[in-house]
């Protein structure tokens, strides 16, 4: 057993899980896999480095400003966790990624993407975790399919997020969420799916997604 699994009480290296998004709330929920022990991280981000976001991506200081976040943030993981085998694409995600990791996590600001990666989880059948920030505002659902409602039944790709306009403390809150979700499913706690968690200026509530047709 394992310094970590010791110390925590549960072993997650032999999970593995694809982020897609590498900025505020990709950063916190690989740091929180990281740090947990997960076995194998798929980093995925096609953007570079801003100063302008440097408030909530803590792992980057302005001389990476131009750099691929993706790139960095895997070797800072690295010296961070040098147990996790870390890998990066540095690209759009495309829609399709392999089918050899347990869990995606979609920590990015668009609904393209969001659509994108919903639409890929329903097909290979792999769970998605969803987070999004808004000012002080944000949301994070877990989505196992042919178990819960998906994002969209969900309402995950309806929000209109406000552009660099999150504070650290919001991306740092749903991101380290996303992370919790994660491990909850690799745990085999899945109470915590189909469950919309909705963080609201230092509250926090959750709705559960009921449909009728179940993807």
């Amino acid at each position: 057993m394992s310094i970590k699994s010791e110390i925590q009480g549960f072993d997650i290296s032999g999970k593995s899980a694809v982020v897609i998004g590498c900025g505020g709330l990709g950063t916190n929920a690989s740091v929180h896999l990281a740090g947990a022990g997960i076995g194998r991280l798929l980093l995925i981000d096609y953007d570079t480095v801003e100063e302008r976001n440097l408030n909530r991506q803590y792992f980057y200081t302005k001389d990476d400003a131009g750099i691929e976040k993706a790139r960095l943030l895997a070797e800072r993981l690295k010296a961070y966790a040098s147990e996790v085998e870390i890998n990066c694409l540095t690209g759009k995600f495309d829609g399709s990624i392999s089918t050899d990791y347990d869990i995606v996590v979609i920590a990015v600001d668009n609904i393209a993407t969001r659509k994108q990666a919903n639409e890929f989880c329903k097909k290979s059948g792999i769970p998605c975790v969803n987070g999004s920030i808004n000012g002080f505002f944000g949301t994070a659902y877990l989505y196992i399919p042919g178990k819960t409602p998906d994002l969209e039944a969900a309402g995950c790709l309806n929000e209109t997020g406000i552009k660099n306009r999150s504070p650290s403390t919001t991306a740092a809150i749903i991101g380290a969420f996303e992370a919790q979700l994660a491990i909850d499913y690799f745990l085999g706690k899945t109470e915590s799916a189909g469950k919309l968690y909705i963080y609201d200026n230092n509250e926090i509530h959750k709705l559960e997604i009921r449909s009728e047709k179940i993807d």
